[in-house]
């Protein structure tokens, strides 16, 4: 039974219609409240997803202007590679020339050598013939020969002459 003359029953009475008056604006404050964190998670959600997006493209780039980097290094060394090949080719077509333009002018200076000596050689043997011929032109031949000889030559002379 209800006893309307007791504490409790006005106070839960009170309780009930305080809550029933102050339930549809509290009601509305809370679900506003909540709406409006809820939107504010959306819009953390969406630039979070928006900033992933953008992280995993610039990773991506990243990764595609590495790989660029490492193909043009590549590049780079390949072509030092050939460049130096083909500086090391030179440099030895440069030498086998130099040396063998060194070993023409050694031949050269050989032949020049020999030709020389053969010329000095001739030189002293012809020197030594004519020694040894007037030595012994002198030895053998006498006073009248060598005039006669003289008289001769004379008279060539003058018949070559006229």
């Amino acid at each position: 039974m209800i006893h309307f003359d007791d504490p409790t029953f006005w106070v839960a009475a009170a309780t009930v219609t305080f809550m029933a008056l102050v339930y549809r604006p509290v009601g509305r404050i809370i679900a506003k409240g909540l709406d409006s964190r809820s939107d504010r998670i959306r819009t953390e959600l969406d630039e979070a997803k928006r900033l992933r997006e953008e992280a995993e493209a610039l990773l991506k780039s990243f990764k595609r202007k590495q790989k660029d980097a490492l193909k043009e290094a590549q590049s780079i060394v390949d072509e030092a590679r050939d460049a130096a090949e083909a500086m090391k080719k030179q440099a030895k077509a440069d030498i086998e020339a130099a040396l063998n333009k060194r070993i023409a002018l050694a031949m050269d200076k050989v032949s020049q050598a020999e030709a020389t000596a053969l010329n000095d050689i001739r030189s002293s043997a012809v020197d030594i013939a004519v020694t040894a011929a007037r030595t012994l032109l002198e030895e053998s031949i006498t006073k009248d020969v060598a005039e006669s000889l003289v008289k001769s030559s004379l008279s060539d002379i003058e018949k070559k002459l006229h």
